[in-house]
Protein backbone atom coordinates (compact mmCIF):
# COMPACT_ATOMS: atom_id res chain seq x y z
CA UNK A 1 0.00 0.00 0.00
CA UNK A 2 1.34 3.52 -1.13
CA UNK A 3 2.33 6.19 1.95
CA UNK A 4 -0.33 8.78 1.68
CA UNK A 5 0.93 10.93 4.12
CA UNK A 6 1.57 14.61 2.76
CA UNK A 7 5.25 16.12 3.65
CA UNK A 8 4.61 18.69 6.54
CA UNK A 9 5.38 22.48 4.53
CA UNK A 10 4.56 24.59 8.10
CA UNK A 11 7.10 22.08 9.88
CA UNK A 12 10.14 22.50 6.70
CA UNK A 13 9.41 26.04 6.89
CA UNK A 14 10.02 26.56 10.89
CA UNK A 15 12.81 24.37 10.50
CA UNK A 16 14.32 26.02 7.55
CA UNK A 17 14.17 29.31 9.84
CA UNK A 18 15.74 27.83 12.82
CA UNK A 19 18.99 27.22 10.55
CA UNK A 20 19.44 23.78 12.14
CA UNK A 21 19.71 20.76 10.80
CA UNK A 22 17.99 17.50 11.34
CA UNK A 23 20.58 16.34 13.32
CA UNK A 24 20.30 20.22 15.91
CA UNK A 25 16.53 20.07 15.96
CA UNK A 26 16.63 16.53 17.11
CA UNK A 27 19.27 17.10 19.88
CA UNK A 28 17.35 20.45 20.83
CA UNK A 29 13.84 17.98 20.83
CA UNK A 30 15.80 15.70 23.46
CA UNK A 31 16.65 18.38 25.61
CA UNK A 32 13.24 19.18 26.11
CA UNK A 33 11.91 15.56 26.44
CA UNK A 34 14.36 14.62 29.00
CA UNK A 35 14.35 18.05 31.27
CA UNK A 36 10.63 17.03 31.44
CA UNK A 37 11.25 13.27 32.38
CA UNK A 38 10.30 11.44 29.26
CA UNK A 39 13.23 9.25 28.79
CA UNK A 40 11.43 7.33 26.51
CA UNK A 41 12.55 10.04 23.90
CA UNK A 42 16.03 9.88 24.62
CA UNK A 43 17.04 8.30 21.38
CA UNK A 44 15.26 10.85 18.92
CA UNK A 45 17.63 11.57 15.73
CA UNK A 46 17.76 12.97 12.56
CA UNK A 47 15.71 10.69 11.20
CA UNK A 48 13.02 10.72 13.18
CA UNK A 49 12.64 14.59 12.38
CA UNK A 50 13.65 13.62 8.76
CA UNK A 51 10.19 11.14 9.01
CA UNK A 52 8.67 14.56 10.69
CA UNK A 53 9.11 16.23 7.88
CA UNK A 54 8.04 13.59 5.42
CA UNK A 55 4.38 13.73 7.23
CA UNK A 56 4.86 11.34 10.47
CA UNK A 57 3.70 12.98 13.16
CA UNK A 58 5.79 12.55 16.32
CA UNK A 59 4.01 10.26 19.31
CA UNK A 60 2.48 11.29 22.49
CA UNK A 61 3.42 14.42 23.88
CA UNK A 62 6.22 14.70 21.24
CA UNK A 63 4.24 17.99 19.45
CA UNK A 64 4.64 19.57 22.22
CA UNK A 65 8.55 18.98 22.96
CA UNK A 66 9.24 19.58 19.49
CA UNK A 67 7.16 22.87 19.70
CA UNK A 68 8.89 24.10 22.65
CA UNK A 69 12.37 23.31 21.41
CA UNK A 70 11.60 25.80 18.33
CA UNK A 71 9.80 28.06 20.08
CA UNK A 72 13.51 28.28 22.07
CA UNK A 73 15.68 28.55 19.07
CA UNK A 74 13.58 31.05 17.31
CA UNK A 75 12.75 33.29 20.80
CA UNK A 76 9.04 33.40 19.99
CA UNK A 77 6.15 30.92 21.01
CA UNK A 78 5.32 28.71 18.60
CA UNK A 79 1.40 27.02 18.17
CA UNK A 80 1.15 23.56 17.32
CA UNK A 81 -0.76 24.97 13.88
CA UNK A 82 2.21 26.57 12.83
CA UNK A 83 3.84 23.43 12.86
CA UNK A 84 1.38 21.59 11.21
CA UNK A 85 0.73 19.66 14.11
CA UNK A 86 -2.33 21.73 14.63
CA UNK A 87 -4.28 18.41 15.81
CA UNK A 88 -2.24 17.56 18.63
CA UNK A 89 -3.68 18.51 21.98
CA UNK A 90 -1.96 20.17 24.35
CA UNK A 91 -2.48 20.55 28.24
CA UNK A 92 -0.65 23.51 28.90
CA UNK A 93 -0.78 26.88 27.53
CA UNK A 94 1.91 28.32 24.94
CA UNK A 95 2.95 31.48 26.95
CA UNK A 96 2.35 33.18 30.23
CA UNK A 97 -0.89 34.95 31.12
CA UNK A 98 -0.82 36.84 34.39
CA UNK A 99 -4.43 38.31 33.57
CA UNK A 100 -6.76 34.70 34.36
CA UNK A 101 -8.60 34.65 37.40
CA UNK A 102 -5.91 33.29 40.13
CA UNK A 103 -8.23 30.82 42.00
CA UNK A 104 -9.99 29.07 39.37
CA UNK A 105 -6.33 28.29 37.63
CA UNK A 106 -4.95 26.76 40.86
CA UNK A 107 -8.21 24.68 41.91
CA UNK A 108 -8.57 23.47 38.07
CA UNK A 109 -4.57 22.81 38.06
CA UNK A 110 -5.04 21.02 41.73
CA UNK A 111 -8.05 18.80 40.66
CA UNK A 112 -5.65 18.26 37.36
CA UNK A 113 -3.14 17.08 39.58
CA UNK A 114 -4.84 14.98 42.23
CA UNK A 115 -6.74 12.84 39.64
CA UNK A 116 -4.42 10.19 38.84
CA UNK A 117 -5.99 9.25 35.55
CA UNK A 118 -5.48 12.68 34.08
CA UNK A 119 -2.57 13.51 36.30
CA UNK A 120 -0.22 11.55 33.28
CA UNK A 121 -1.57 14.68 30.98
CA UNK A 122 -0.21 17.32 33.16
CA UNK A 123 3.17 15.86 33.88
CA UNK A 124 3.91 14.92 30.10
CA UNK A 125 3.38 18.75 29.11
CA UNK A 126 6.49 20.52 28.72
CA UNK A 127 8.52 23.28 30.79
CA UNK A 128 7.96 26.50 29.33
CA UNK A 129 10.73 28.88 28.70
CA UNK A 130 8.00 31.09 27.06
CA UNK A 131 6.05 31.21 30.26
CA UNK A 132 9.19 32.57 32.51
CA UNK A 133 7.87 35.76 30.99
CA UNK A 134 7.26 38.27 33.93
CA UNK A 135 4.44 40.80 34.03
CA UNK A 136 4.78 44.71 33.13
CA UNK A 137 5.24 46.69 35.99
CA UNK A 138 1.99 47.78 36.63
CA UNK A 139 0.67 44.63 36.99
CA UNK A 140 1.75 44.21 40.70
CA UNK A 141 0.07 47.64 41.36
CA UNK A 142 -3.10 45.85 40.05
CA UNK A 143 -3.08 42.38 41.02
CA UNK A 144 -3.48 44.55 44.79
CA UNK A 145 -6.22 46.30 43.60
CA UNK A 146 -7.93 43.33 42.57
CA UNK A 147 -7.41 41.40 45.68
CA UNK A 148 -8.86 44.60 47.61
CA UNK A 149 -12.05 44.78 45.62
CA UNK A 150 -12.66 40.95 45.27
CA UNK A 151 -15.81 40.28 46.61
CA UNK A 152 -16.59 36.87 49.03
CA UNK A 153 -18.77 34.83 47.05
CA UNK A 154 -18.99 32.48 49.83
CA UNK A 155 -21.29 33.23 53.28
CA UNK A 156 -18.49 31.53 55.31
CA UNK A 157 -16.33 34.28 57.94
CA UNK A 158 -12.58 33.81 58.37
CA UNK A 159 -10.80 35.29 60.92
CA UNK A 160 -7.55 34.91 62.71
CA UNK A 161 -8.40 31.23 63.77
CA UNK A 162 -8.11 29.96 59.95
CA UNK A 163 -5.26 31.93 58.66
CA UNK A 164 -3.22 30.00 61.48
CA UNK A 165 -4.53 27.10 60.88
CA UNK A 166 -3.58 27.29 57.31
CA UNK A 167 0.16 28.05 58.38
CA UNK A 168 0.40 25.34 60.52
CA UNK A 169 -0.70 22.79 58.08
CA UNK A 170 1.82 24.52 55.64
CA UNK A 171 4.78 24.94 58.13
CA UNK A 172 3.78 20.82 58.75
CA UNK A 173 3.90 20.14 55.18
CA UNK A 174 7.23 22.10 54.36
CA UNK A 175 8.82 19.92 57.04
CA UNK A 176 8.13 16.42 55.82
CA UNK A 177 9.14 17.74 52.22
CA UNK A 178 12.57 19.10 53.42
CA UNK A 179 13.33 15.03 54.97
CA UNK A 180 11.13 12.82 52.61
CA UNK A 181 11.26 14.76 49.52
CA UNK A 182 9.02 16.16 47.05
CA UNK A 183 7.69 12.87 45.77
CA UNK A 184 6.16 12.27 49.20
CA UNK A 185 2.68 13.83 50.54
CA UNK A 186 2.08 16.21 47.53
CA UNK A 187 -1.44 14.80 46.83
CA UNK A 188 -1.93 15.83 50.42
CA UNK A 189 -1.02 18.99 49.79
CA UNK A 190 -2.73 19.69 47.06
CA UNK A 191 -6.26 18.64 48.14
CA UNK A 192 -5.81 20.72 51.25
CA UNK A 193 -5.29 23.48 48.88
CA UNK A 194 -8.17 22.92 46.89
CA UNK A 195 -10.53 21.55 49.31
CA UNK A 196 -9.61 23.43 52.49
CA UNK A 197 -8.02 26.80 51.49
CA UNK A 198 -9.76 28.22 48.28
CA UNK A 199 -13.01 27.85 50.19
CA UNK A 200 -11.47 29.91 52.55
CA UNK A 201 -10.12 32.13 50.16
CA UNK A 202 -13.91 32.44 49.12
CA UNK A 203 -15.04 33.61 52.58
CA UNK A 204 -15.88 37.02 53.80
CA UNK A 205 -12.86 38.27 56.24
CA UNK A 206 -13.23 39.76 58.99
CA UNK A 207 -10.70 42.84 58.27
CA UNK A 208 -8.59 43.53 54.86
CA UNK A 209 -5.32 42.68 56.77
CA UNK A 210 -6.15 39.14 57.58
CA UNK A 211 -7.68 39.01 53.68
CA UNK A 212 -4.13 39.95 52.85
CA UNK A 213 -2.49 37.39 55.42
CA UNK A 214 -4.95 34.64 53.75
CA UNK A 215 -4.18 35.39 50.37
CA UNK A 216 -0.39 35.15 51.02
CA UNK A 217 -0.46 31.88 53.08
CA UNK A 218 -2.14 30.40 50.13
CA UNK A 219 0.55 31.75 48.06
CA UNK A 220 3.20 29.69 50.28
CA UNK A 221 0.96 26.59 50.08
CA UNK A 222 0.97 27.25 46.32
CA UNK A 223 4.71 27.79 46.13
CA UNK A 224 5.21 24.42 48.29
CA UNK A 225 3.06 22.51 46.13
CA UNK A 226 5.10 24.05 43.12
CA UNK A 227 8.35 22.86 45.16
CA UNK A 228 7.47 19.58 45.53
CA UNK A 229 6.66 18.68 41.90
CA UNK A 230 10.12 20.60 41.15
CA UNK A 231 12.24 18.58 43.47
CA UNK A 232 10.30 15.60 42.12
CA UNK A 233 11.26 16.56 38.54
CA UNK A 234 8.03 17.24 37.34
CA UNK A 235 9.06 20.49 35.64
CA UNK A 236 5.77 22.10 33.97
CA UNK A 237 3.50 20.95 36.88
CA UNK A 238 5.74 22.72 39.13
CA UNK A 239 6.10 26.25 37.16
CA UNK A 240 2.41 26.42 36.77
CA UNK A 241 1.89 26.08 40.70
CA UNK A 242 4.66 28.68 40.81
CA UNK A 243 2.36 31.09 38.49
CA UNK A 244 0.06 30.89 40.74
CA UNK A 245 1.37 31.36 44.05
CA UNK A 246 3.21 34.69 42.28
CA UNK A 247 -0.55 35.66 41.61
CA UNK A 248 -1.95 34.88 45.19
CA UNK A 249 0.69 36.47 46.62
CA UNK A 250 0.43 39.70 43.77
CA UNK A 251 -3.42 39.90 45.36
CA UNK A 252 -1.89 39.74 48.56
CA UNK A 253 0.23 42.42 48.46
CA UNK A 254 3.25 40.35 49.85
CA UNK A 255 6.59 41.45 47.83
CA UNK A 256 8.72 39.14 49.88
CA UNK A 257 6.30 36.10 49.32
CA UNK A 258 6.14 37.30 44.85
CA UNK A 259 10.06 37.60 45.68
CA UNK A 260 10.55 34.45 47.25
CA UNK A 261 8.32 32.17 44.68
CA UNK A 262 10.61 34.03 41.64
CA UNK A 263 13.69 33.02 43.57
CA UNK A 264 12.36 29.42 43.21
CA UNK A 265 11.90 29.97 39.56
CA UNK A 266 15.27 31.04 38.77
CA UNK A 267 16.57 28.06 40.73
CA UNK A 268 14.32 26.05 38.67
CA UNK A 269 15.20 27.66 35.60
CA UNK A 270 19.21 27.42 36.49
CA UNK A 271 19.30 23.44 36.79
CA UNK A 272 17.34 23.50 33.84
CA UNK A 273 19.98 25.30 32.05
CA UNK A 274 18.18 28.48 31.06
CA UNK A 275 20.73 30.66 32.67
CA UNK A 276 19.19 34.18 30.87
CA UNK A 277 15.84 33.53 31.83
CA UNK A 278 16.83 32.58 35.54
CA UNK A 279 19.07 35.65 35.81
CA UNK A 280 15.68 37.90 34.77
CA UNK A 281 13.64 35.92 37.20
CA UNK A 282 16.22 36.47 40.18
CA UNK A 283 16.79 39.89 39.68
CA UNK A 284 12.87 40.51 39.52
CA UNK A 285 13.27 38.82 42.85
CA UNK A 286 15.63 41.32 44.29
CA UNK A 287 14.35 44.68 43.13
CA UNK A 288 12.98 47.19 45.13
CA UNK A 289 10.57 46.48 47.64
CA UNK A 290 10.72 42.66 47.10
CA UNK A 291 14.20 42.63 48.53
CA UNK A 292 13.78 45.44 50.93
CA UNK A 293 10.56 44.53 52.61
CA UNK A 294 11.96 40.91 53.11
CA UNK A 295 13.76 39.89 56.63
CA UNK A 296 17.56 39.41 56.38
CA UNK A 297 17.43 35.76 56.16
CA UNK A 298 14.91 35.98 53.19
CA UNK A 299 17.14 38.70 51.62
CA UNK A 300 20.43 35.80 51.94
CA UNK A 301 18.38 33.16 50.30
CA UNK A 302 17.08 35.93 47.23
CA UNK A 303 20.83 37.23 47.15
CA UNK A 304 22.80 33.80 47.03
CA UNK A 305 20.17 32.66 44.32
CA UNK A 306 20.78 35.71 42.48
CA UNK A 307 24.65 35.22 42.82
CA UNK A 308 24.26 31.38 41.14
CA UNK A 309 22.14 32.95 38.33
CA UNK A 310 25.12 35.69 37.70
CA UNK A 311 27.52 32.83 37.72
CA UNK A 312 25.32 31.01 35.06
CA UNK A 313 25.73 33.58 32.55
CA UNK A 314 28.96 34.13 33.08
CA UNK A 315 29.24 37.04 35.45
CA UNK A 316 31.78 35.96 38.35
CA UNK A 317 32.69 39.51 39.72
CA UNK A 318 29.12 40.25 40.44
CA UNK A 319 28.02 36.72 41.31
CA UNK A 320 31.12 37.51 43.99
CA UNK A 321 29.80 40.84 45.08
CA UNK A 322 26.12 38.96 45.24
CA UNK A 323 27.86 36.21 47.56
CA UNK A 324 29.08 38.68 49.74
CA UNK A 325 25.84 40.41 50.40
CA UNK A 326 24.18 37.36 51.07
CA UNK A 327 26.57 36.30 53.56
CA UNK A 328 26.09 39.85 55.29
CA UNK A 329 22.35 39.90 55.38
CA UNK A 330 22.13 35.89 56.92
CA UNK A 331 24.69 37.59 59.48
CA UNK A 332 22.29 40.51 60.28
CA UNK A 333 19.21 37.56 61.09
CA UNK A 334 18.73 36.77 64.23
CA UNK A 335 16.28 33.53 65.63
CA UNK A 336 14.31 35.58 67.35
CA UNK A 337 13.44 37.90 64.80
CA UNK A 338 10.01 37.99 63.50
CA UNK A 339 10.50 36.14 60.18
CA UNK A 340 7.73 34.13 57.64
CA UNK A 341 8.25 30.24 58.23
CA UNK A 342 8.65 29.32 54.94
CA UNK A 343 12.52 30.18 55.83
CA UNK A 344 12.84 28.21 58.29
CA UNK A 345 15.31 26.08 56.02
CA UNK A 346 17.99 28.59 55.30
CA UNK A 347 20.52 29.04 57.84
CA UNK A 348 24.92 28.27 57.76
CA UNK A 349 24.32 25.45 56.05
CA UNK A 350 21.82 26.42 52.44
CA UNK A 351 23.89 29.26 52.55
CA UNK A 352 27.19 27.30 52.50
CA UNK A 353 25.36 24.62 49.72
CA UNK A 354 24.39 27.78 47.52
CA UNK A 355 27.84 29.65 47.67
CA UNK A 356 29.43 26.04 47.02
CA UNK A 357 27.45 25.77 43.62
CA UNK A 358 27.78 29.40 42.64
CA UNK A 359 31.84 28.86 43.31
CA UNK A 360 31.32 25.64 41.20
CA UNK A 361 29.90 27.29 38.34
CA UNK A 362 32.39 30.19 38.55
CA UNK A 363 35.21 27.96 37.87
CA UNK A 364 36.28 27.62 41.27
CA UNK A 365 36.05 24.34 42.20
CA UNK A 366 38.14 24.36 45.23
CA UNK A 367 36.27 26.86 46.78
CA UNK A 368 33.51 24.89 45.62
CA UNK A 369 34.65 21.88 47.80
CA UNK A 370 35.02 23.94 50.97
CA UNK A 371 31.47 25.26 50.62
CA UNK A 372 29.92 21.93 50.45
CA UNK A 373 32.06 20.81 53.27
CA UNK A 374 30.63 23.28 55.32
CA UNK A 375 27.40 22.99 54.14
CA UNK A 376 27.55 18.86 55.09
CA UNK A 377 28.77 19.63 58.63
CA UNK A 378 26.63 22.13 59.75
CA UNK A 379 23.42 20.88 58.52
CA UNK A 380 20.66 19.42 60.79
CA UNK A 381 20.72 16.08 58.49
CA UNK A 382 17.69 14.08 60.11
CA UNK A 383 15.84 16.67 59.49
CA UNK A 384 16.78 18.29 55.99
CA UNK A 385 17.43 14.99 54.72
CA UNK A 386 16.80 15.76 51.25
CA UNK A 387 18.73 18.05 50.63
CA UNK A 388 21.51 17.27 52.57
CA UNK A 389 21.83 14.23 49.98
CA UNK A 390 21.54 16.49 47.10
CA UNK A 391 24.86 18.30 48.87
CA UNK A 392 26.64 15.25 49.42
CA UNK A 393 25.81 14.16 45.53
CA UNK A 394 26.92 17.62 44.03
CA UNK A 395 30.04 17.57 46.44
CA UNK A 396 30.88 14.20 45.17
CA UNK A 397 30.58 15.36 41.80
CA UNK A 398 33.25 17.84 42.37
CA UNK A 399 35.61 15.29 43.57
CA UNK A 400 35.11 12.82 40.68
CA UNK A 401 35.27 15.81 38.36
CA UNK A 402 38.85 16.27 40.02
CA UNK A 403 39.79 12.68 39.59
CA UNK A 404 39.57 11.97 43.13
CA UNK A 405 37.34 9.40 42.54
CA UNK A 406 37.75 6.83 45.99
CA UNK A 407 37.16 10.27 47.84
CA UNK A 408 34.51 11.19 45.33
CA UNK A 409 32.98 7.03 45.96
CA UNK A 410 33.36 7.65 50.22
CA UNK A 411 31.34 11.18 49.65
CA UNK A 412 28.34 9.29 47.11
CA UNK A 413 27.98 6.33 49.59
CA UNK A 414 27.16 8.51 52.28
CA UNK A 415 24.59 10.33 49.79
CA UNK A 416 22.95 7.11 49.52
CA UNK A 417 22.41 6.23 53.15
CA UNK A 418 20.76 9.52 53.14
CA UNK A 419 18.70 8.74 50.76
CA UNK A 420 16.89 5.53 52.14
CA UNK A 421 13.30 6.91 52.52
CA UNK A 422 13.46 9.82 50.35
CA UNK A 423 11.09 10.68 47.12
CA UNK A 424 13.23 12.52 45.00
CA UNK A 425 13.83 13.64 41.80
CA UNK A 426 17.00 15.35 42.39
CA UNK A 427 17.73 12.64 44.34
CA UNK A 428 17.47 10.28 41.51
CA UNK A 429 19.54 12.37 39.39
CA UNK A 430 22.24 12.49 42.08
CA UNK A 431 21.93 8.61 41.64
CA UNK A 432 22.38 8.51 37.64
CA UNK A 433 25.39 11.40 37.72
CA UNK A 434 27.28 9.21 40.20
CA UNK A 435 26.61 6.35 37.29
CA UNK A 436 27.56 8.69 34.88
CA UNK A 437 30.79 9.64 36.52
CA UNK A 438 31.87 6.23 37.18
CA UNK A 439 31.21 4.48 34.01
CA UNK A 440 34.60 5.26 32.79
CA UNK A 441 36.26 3.32 35.75
CA UNK A 442 34.03 0.27 35.65
CA UNK A 443 36.51 -2.05 34.15
CA UNK A 444 39.00 -0.74 36.50
CA UNK A 445 38.65 -2.97 39.54
CA UNK A 446 38.37 -0.28 41.79
CA UNK A 447 36.56 -2.06 44.87
CA UNK A 448 34.87 1.19 46.12
CA UNK A 449 33.52 2.08 42.23
CA UNK A 450 32.56 -1.31 41.53
CA UNK A 451 30.26 -1.26 45.36
CA UNK A 452 29.21 2.57 44.55
CA UNK A 453 27.63 2.07 41.01
CA UNK A 454 26.25 -1.29 42.15
CA UNK A 455 24.66 0.31 44.96
CA UNK A 456 23.25 3.42 42.55
CA UNK A 457 22.05 1.47 40.56
CA UNK A 458 19.56 -0.84 43.24
CA UNK A 459 18.54 2.60 44.26
CA UNK A 460 17.50 3.81 40.61
CA UNK A 461 15.83 0.35 40.61
CA UNK A 462 13.94 1.00 43.75
CA UNK A 463 12.73 4.39 43.00
CA UNK A 464 11.68 3.70 39.35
Amino acid sequence: MPDTRHRNNRLAAVISETGWTHTEVAAAYVRVALENGASQFASVSRSHVSKWVAGHAPSGRGPDYLREALSRKLARTLTAHEIGLGAAPSPQRAGPDWSTDTLSALTDLGRLDVDLDRRSALGAAAYSVASLALPASSWWSQMADRGAGRRAPGSRAVGRGDLEAVRDMTSMFSRIDQKHGGGHARTAVVQYFTSDVVSLLHGRFAADAIRRAMFSAAAELAYLAGWMAFDNSEHATAQRYFTGSVKLAAEADDPPMAAHVLRAMAHQAVDLGHPQKALDLAAASVDGRRYTLASPRERSLLGVVHARALAATGDTARATAALLRAEDDLRAASEGDAEPGRVFFFKEAGLAHETACTLRDSGNPDGALSHFRRSVRTRQATSFKRTHAVTLGYYGDVLAQQGRIEEACATWGRALDVMDGVHSGRARQTAVRMRSALSPYRQRGVRAVRETDARAAAFLSDAA
